[in-house]
């Protein structure tokens, strides 16, 4: 099984809401690992049993991507290309305030 972002909440005693961000391949094992990581931290009440639900949200693992300015500039400031090529740089062009645009094709 693959192991997947969540981020578990559950309410203690005194209706604080307490959240904590993890991976787990499954859904009860990221109750378990929310529970007990919660647990150990001072700010958490005692947690209530039975019909207290513990919510498991799971997340998509963030991507970050890195530019080189130059980079971006150079793919700015280069012509031609596909219809949606020219309408992306334009639009980035409008973003920043720069004039002109790239119509020709």
């Amino acid at each position: 099984m693959s192991l997947r972002s969540c981020r578990v909440t559950v309410c203690d005693m005194e209706g604080v809401k307490h959240s904590v961000e993890l991976t787990a391949s499954t859904l009860y094992e990221a109750v378990a690992l929310g529970l007990a990581a919660i647990r150990e931290q001072d700010w958490a009440g005692e947690i209530a049993e039975g019909l207290n639900t513990v919510d498991v949200g799971v997340t998509t693992v963030p991507v970050i991507h890195s530019v080189r300015i130059q980079d971006f500039n150079k793919w700015l400031s280069r012509k031609g290309g596909t219809p949606n090529d020219i309408s992306q740089r334009n639009h980035i062009r409008r973003i920043l305030g720069l004039g002109g645009s790239d119509a020709s094709g």
